[in-house]
């Protein structure tokens, strides 16, 4: 088999309606879009959630609440998580990003004190639960602002 040699699948393939060109081609004059109205119009089609005049559901639904656009995202890591970690290492976002224990969008990360950890960390720029600082120091790590 060569590359000249291959050819779509039989009925696969169909030319596209060609409309508005001639009484002939079946889609001449109005072109299939009937005659005069919104619809008929260049460039003419209702709005999206346009419901024909009736009130639309985006109105007759009551608004509740408010959403905060300043809140900050925290990504949770408990303690227990931290355990795989080496001795003496340093622990920031970026690590924990490529250890795969926080994804997604985040504005800080935070540590839980929910389990234990055996090993001495020195954790930077992530928020700490007083519970965590704790059992960090305990461990003989240390907690950097």
């Amino acid at each position: 088999m060569k590359l000249n040699e291959l050819s779509p699948a039989e009925g696969s393939v169909k030319d596209r309606k060609r409309i508005g060109r001639g009484i002939g081609s079946g889609w001449g004059k109005t072109a299939g879009k009937g005659y005069k109205g919104l619809k008929a119009r260049s460039g003419g089609s209702v709005r999206p959630g346009f419901e024909g005049g009736q009130m639309p559901i985006h109105r007759r639904l009551p608004k509740r609440g408010f959403t905060n656009t300043f809140k900050t995202e925290y990504a949770i890591v408990n303690l227990k998580n931290l355990s795989g970690f080496e001795n003496g290492m340093t622990v920031d976002p970026e690590t924990l990003i490529q250890a795969g224990l926080v994804k997604g969008k985040f504005d800080a990360v935070k540590i839980l004190g929910f389990g234990d950890i055996n090993v001495s960390l020195v954790i930077k720029s992530c928020n700490v639960s007083q519970s965590a600082k704790e059992k960090i120091e305990a461990a003989g790590g240390k907690v950097e602002a």
